[in-house]
C-alpha cells in the first residue's frame, strides 16, 4: 500500500513538476515576444541599416534619425488607393499623439524606384504631412531595405499592350522603430489612428495631455 502510494506521489510531483515548467515557459515567450523587451526575438527580424535618398535629392541612412523614433510604411506613388488611405491614418495618428508624436518622424520608403524619383516624391509628400520623409534609391537598394523589414513586393502588368503601365502588390504592415533604431512593434493595416496615437505614446512613454485626451480617437 505504502509503494503503492510512493508511486503515485512520484507521479502527481512529476506531473506538477511538468506543469510548473510548461507555465514558466509561457511566460518567458510571453515576456520575449512584447515589444520594446531586450528579449524581443522580432527585433531581430525587422530593421537593419539602408542608405537611401529622400525626396530633396539628399543620402539619407538609418543612423541620421538616431535619437528619433521612426514610423515606417513601404508604398510607392502610383498606388491608386491604399497606400495614400494608410499614410493619412499614419500622419493623422501622428498629430493626434500630440507631444508624444512629434518625437516621431514619418517615414515612407517606396518599393517603385524606377519611377519614384525625388522630385515626384517631393510632390507626393506634401499630400500628408509636413515632417514626412519620402525615400527612394536604386533597384538594388531599394530590395536590400524590403528584405531587411521582411516586406514582399511582387510588380504585376495592367496591361500588356503597355508593360510601362504596372502595379506593385506589397506588404502593408507598418514598422515603429526606436531612437536606437531598433524595431519596437508592428502596426497591421486598418488600425484606427486613434489606437496608433496609444501605441505611439507608450513606446514612447509619454503620456496624452488633457487636451490630447479629447481629441479625436
Amino acid at each position: 500500500m505504502n509503494a503503492r502510494l510512493s508511486g503515485h506521489t512520484l507521479l502527481l510531483v512529476r506531473s506538477l513538476a511538468l506543469r510548473l515548467a510548461f507555465i514558466t515557459a509561457i511566460v518567458a515567450v510571453q515576456h520575449s515576444l512584447v515589444a520594446g523587451s531586450p528579449d524581443n526575438p522580432l527585433a531581430l527580424k525587422f530593421g537593419g541599416p539602408f542608405a537611401l535618398v529622400d525626396h530633396a535629392g539628399k543620402m539619407i541612412s538609418d543612423r541620421d534619425f538616431r535619437g528619433r523614433f521612426m514610423l515606417i510604411y513601404f508604398g510607392y506613388t502610383h498606388c491608386p488607393d491604399i497606400c495614400p488611405v494608410d499614410l493619412s491614418v499614419l500622419t493623422e495618428a501622428i498629430d493626434i499623439a500630440g507631444s508624444a508624436g512629434a518625437k516621431v518622424d514619418p517615414v515612407f520608403i517606396t518599393l517603385d524606384p524606377a519611377r519614384d524619383t525625388p522630385e515626384l516624391l517631393a510632390k507626393y509628400r506634401n499630400s500628408f504631412h509636413p515632417r514626412l520623409v519620402a525615400l527612394s534609391g536604386s533597384e538594388t537598394a531599394i530590395a536590400a531595405v524590403a528584405k531587411a523589414y521582411r516586406v514582399h513586393r511582387r510588380k504585376y502588368i495592367v496591361d500588356q499592350a503597355h508593360p510601362e503601365r504596372y502595379g506593385i502588390d506589397h506588404g502593408s504592415l507598418s514598422y515603429l522603430m526606436g531612437p536606437d533604431g531598433k524595431f519596437l512593434t508592428l502596426i497591421p493595416r486598418g488600425t484606427p489612428a486613434g489606437r496608433i496615437a496609444e501605441l505611439i505614446r507608450k513606446y514612447t512613454s509619454a503620456p496624452a495631455t488633457p487636451l490630447e485626451q479629447f481629441q479625436k480617437p
